[in-house]
């Protein structure tokens, strides 16, 4: 961890206090949530026209002394992040991204009720203002997270895809209103981004992606098919990415830690 990344880090332990000042706390305080879902490929949905996603053994104790399996996937099989150049050409992949775009502050807006009765629903400016009445504007170069409560319906993949008698997919998402108002206020920025619990920020009709389309610009990432928002505060928390760097990679399949400071800080 480099630069601004490492700064970054101190932040979320001084709760933003410059270096010296008081209010530091051990890292050990910090609490670590797993936002992924386990990469079970008996379990796993496929975006249509993904890869097959497979585990193979190739060796085992027994026979080895040592056990590893072979994984075949697509970069965005299962929970993972995107990089800009996953839609926009000339844009960054994930070898051109700096660090510190892979930890950021990060909000959760709750729109489970709305999603649950309108599986179309798209958060809007307004769902977003009524969230910063409530916990205070979202910090510049945040990730946006919406909670749409889609998480639940991973092992169901008809809950999941909510196909229509025409095999439309219907999934909630962000509006393209709601992402421009983000970009236009700073609000996601340089950096920054969206996250959901469902395939990504589009509603699953748009086969257009506006909306990803927006988010993938400069060194902003998506992060997509969240689990275990549950454990994320509306606010407060960090993002980190983990995952592997593939040369000229779209993205990749990670473990999306959501780092908390203590309640008390």
């Amino acid at each position: 961890m480099t630069g601004a990344a490492a700064a970054g880090v101190a932040g979320v332990m001084a709760g933003g206090t410059p270096a010296g000042a008081s209010g530091r706390f051990p890292l050990d305080r910090l609490r670590l949530v797993s936002l992924s879902h386990v990469n079970d490929p008996a379990a796993t949905q496929l975006f249509p026209g993904d890869p097959p996603f497979e585990l193979e053994t190739i060796a085992t104790l027994e026979d080895d002394g040592h056990f590893l399996q072979y994984v075949r996937e697509g970069e965005h099989t299962g929970t993972h992040w995107g990089a800009p150049g996953h839609f926009n050409a000339g844009e960054p992949l994930a070898d051109d991204m700096d660090l510190e775009d892979l930890f950021r502050p990060a909000v959760k807006i709750d729109a489970r009720h709305k999603c649950r009765s309108n599986p179309d629903y798209a958060l809007t400016v307004a769902d977003i203002r009524a969230w910063e009445r409530r916990h205070g504007r979202i910090p510049d170069e945040s990730v946006v997270i919406m909670w749409t409560g889609w998480e639940y319906r991973w092992t169901d993949r008809d809950a999941w895809f909510s196909f229509d008698a025409d095999e439309t997919m219907h999934q909630p998402g962000f509006s393209v209103e709601a992402v421009q108002w983000l970009i236009d206020t700073g609000r996601l920025g340089y950096r920054g981004g969206t996250g959901i619990d469902t395939f990504g920020p589009d509603l699953g009709t748009d086969e257009n992606y506006t909306v990803s389309l927006l988010v993938y610009q400069r060194h902003r990432i998506s992060l997509e098919i969240l689990a275990n928002l549950a454990a994320l505060p509306a606010t407060g928390a960090h993002v980190l990415c983990g995952g592997h760097i593939n040369k000229d990679g779209a993205g990749s399949t990670a473990l999306i830690y959501g780092i908390i400071p203590p309640r008390d800080h």
